[in-house]
């Protein structure tokens, strides 16, 4: 094991402490300490390094029943890490090695070498596998190319369009040779998204009175496909400017996850009929066996520097709750990350 592990032989773990009633707080957590883990037959651990925080998480820190079991009071919250692989009993890894791994809000982990995927530092900064070159980066591609089907000349809107998920969406399809209309909550973010990233239009939906009549004059034609990550009334007002046959794919609804009570709002499942629009909601995990397909498109486009990114990255383990609070409160700009 690295010899920082010898000389501070402790493992610190956020746990849940209690499930949140509407908007999650530093009292939903509890910060612990334990020994380092030792692999086993097989096994491998890794000190986490970067550390992510994703609108998912709140779903997992409620006692309902979803696509994946809540996380219990008392265990250690779930997420994903880079970092470096410090002991091993695997042919697969050696000590050193780069890796990714869901091992949960800690500082190490132990976990069958199976479990991780090796990470190449030579290639990207590692911190990446975290987002563009990770779960967010391949949900932001099946997304837009299998759920939304987007095809050259088509326009395509994205809610929470500043994230790590909904920027690459963007620019995944403006590669794709899309109008890209970006949703976002400040005047900074929706100059980012035309400015850095090349998205053709971006809204704030904060400032604009009537976001309905802002999407009619950038979509003149009606949106083929809207790649939706917060719900509410932003997914509302797009509802009612769909294209013909448009297609529109369900991948967070942010704007709900820390609701004390389910919001009312318009009912608008006729315009569906109206224009033949199809709704789908979908996981990144059912694309799980053409990962590496996906992989190797982004990892050319973000070497050809056609997709770009940015992290808000916030120093020390013991950050972990704020940065995800952050998250419902609109703070982050591309991909919130924890650095160790």
């Amino acid at each position: 094991m690295d010899s920082k592990a010898h000389m501070n032989p402790i493992n610190r773990q956020w746990r849940l402490a209690a499930r949140p009633q509407g908007m999650v707080t530093e009292s939903n957590f509890q910060l612990t300490e334990g020994p380092i883990p030792e692999p086993g037959e097989g096994e491998i651990v890794m000190k986490s390094r970067f550390l992510t925080v994703d609108p998912y998480m709140r779903g997992r820190m409620a006692d309902r029943a979803s696509y994946a079991e809540p996380v219990a009071i008392g265990d250690v919250m779930t997420g994903q890490s880079a970092g470096t692989v410090v002991a091993s009993r695997s042919d697969r890894f050696k000590e050193g090695d780069s890796v990714l791994a869901t091992i949960g809000w800690q500082e190490y982990g132990a976990l069958p070498a199976q479990e991780a995927r090796r990470l190449d530092p030579t290639q990207a900064p590692i911190s990446t596998a975290l987002h563009v070159l990770g779960m967010p980066g391949l949900t932001a591609y099946f997304g837009l190319l299998d759920v939304l089907q987007a095809r050259e000349g088509q326009t395509i809107v994205i809610s929470g369009a500043a994230g790590a998920v909904g920027s690459t969406v963007g620019q995944i399809a403006k590669v794709k040779g899309c109008r890209a209309i970006g949703i976002a909550g400040s005047d900074a973010k929706t100059r980012w998204l035309t400015e850095d990233l090349g998205f053709d239009e971006a809204i704030n939906y904060k400032s604009t009175p009537h976001l309905f009549q802002a999407l009619r004059a950038c979509c003149p034609d009606g949106i083929d496909g809207y790649f939706d990550n917060v719900g509410g009334p932003v997914t509302d007002a797009v509802i009612g400017q769909l294209a013909l046959n448009a297609r529109v794919a369900i991948c967070g609804q942010i704007s709900q996850y820390n609701l004390d009570r389910p919001a009312t709002g318009p009912r608008l499942l006729w315009n569906l009929i109206v224009k033949r629009a199809t709704i789908r909601g979908f996981l990144v995990f059912d694309f799980e066996s053409r990962y590496r397909e996906a992989l190797g498109d982004l990892g050319s486009w973000v070497r050809d520097g056609k997709v770009t990114f940015k992290e808000n990255i916030i120093e020390g383990f013991e950050s972990m709750p704020r940065a995800f609070m952050g998250l419902f409160e609109g703070t982050n700009t591309g991909k919130q990350l924890i650095k160790i």
